[in-house]
C-alpha cells in the first residue's frame, strides 16, 4: 500500500476580532412634541386665515385668485367677500374626523397621547354636548365644500390662460397643486367614502353594488393617507393665499398689510 504523506498545517496567526460596537439609541421626540406643533400650526392658520378673510384686497391678480375668496360673492358688499365664503372650508376641517382627533389631542389634551393619562375628571360626554355637537353636521359641511372645490378646479384651469391666450405662470402651477392636494383630501374624506359605499352590508344586494364596491375600494385606498392629505391641502392653500397676496402687491404697488 502507498504511505500517505500528511504535510503539517502552517502556524496561523489568531485574527483579532473587533468587539461589537453598540449602535446609538434611536431618537425618540418626546410625546408632547406632536401636540405643541399641532396647536401652532392650527393656531397659526386660523389667525392668518381670519387676517386674510377681513382684508378685502390684494387678494386677485391677472389670472390668479386666492382660494379664500373663491368663489367670489358680493364683492361690492360692507364686509370682505371672502367672509361669505371661507366659513365652509374652515368648518368643514374643524368638524373632520381626522382634525378633530388632532385639536382634542392637542388643545384640550384628551388624550394628550397614547400611553399617557387625561388631565380631565367627571363624565364622558363625547359630542352631544355644545359646540361639540356640531360635529354631526360635518357630512353637510362635505356637500357645501364639493361645490367650493370645483369652483377651485374652474380658477386653477382659468389661470393658465391670460387675455385670451393659454398662459403658464408659477402661480398657474402653484394653484393647480392646491387644487389637487384639496381634492385628496376631500375625495380621502371618511364621510364621502361612507356616503358611496361604505354605508352598504351587503353590495351584490344593492343597485350598483359592484360600481359602488369598487369605488369604495378606491377611496379607502385614499382614506389611508387622510392625515397626510389634511396637511398637505392646509399648507397648500395657505401658500396659495400668501402667493396671490404679494404678487398681487407688487404688481399694483400697494402695501400687503393695509
Amino acid at each position: 500500500m502507498a504511505s500517505r504523506v500528511v504535510t503539517p498545517a502552517p502556524d496561523v496567526a489568531p485574527v483579532a476580532v473587533p468587539p461589537p460596537v453598540a449602535k446609538p439609541a434611536a431618537y425618540r421626540a418626546p410625546w408632547w412634541l406632536q401636540p405643541v406643533l399641532v396647536v401652532v400650526v392650527l393656531s397659526g392658520f386660523g389667525l392668518y386665515a381670519t387676517w386674510a378673510a377681513l382684508q378685502g384686497h390684494n387678494y386677485q391678480v391677472g389670472p390668479y385668485l386666492s382660494p379664500f375668496y373663491s368663489p367670489e360673492i358680493w364683492t361690492t358688499g360692507p364686509i370682505s367677500s371672502a367672509v361669505w365664503i371661507l366659513w365652509i372650508p374652515l368648518l368643514f376641517r374643524a368638524t373632520c374626523y381626522y382634525y378633530r382627533k388632532s385639536y382634542y389631542r392637542s388643545f384640550f389634551w384628551d388624550p394628550p397621547a397614547c400611553a399617557i393619562s387625561e388631565p380631565r375628571r367627571g363624565g364622558y360626554r363625547g359630542e352631544t354636548v355644545f359646540p361639540w355637537v356640531f360635529s354631526n353636521l360635518h357630512r353637510f359641511f362635505l356637500y357645501l365644500s364639493v361645490v367650493v372645490l370645483a369652483f377651485l378646479w374652474y380658477d386653477a384651469l382659468v389661470a393658465f390662460t391670460y387675455q385670451g391666450r393659454p398662459y403658464l405662470g408659477l402661480g398657474s402651477v402653484i394653484l393647480l397643486v392646491n387644487v389637487v392636494f384639496l381634492s385628496l383630501y376631500v375625495l380621502s374624506c371618511h364621510s364621502l367614502r361612507h356616503l358611496l359605499g361604505g354605508n352598504l352590508d351587503c353590495y351584490s344586494c344593492a343597485a350598483a353594488g359592484q360600481a359602488r364596491y369598487s369605488l369604495w375600494s378606491r377611496l379607502s385606498q385614499l382614506n389611508r393617507r387622510h392625515g397626510l392629505y389634511a396637511w398637505l391641502s392646509l399648507f397648500s392653500v395657505l401658500f396659495a393665499d400668501v402667493y396671490v397676496r404679494f404678487f398681487a402687491a407688487a404688481v399694483e404697488h400697494l402695501p400687503v398689510v393695509h
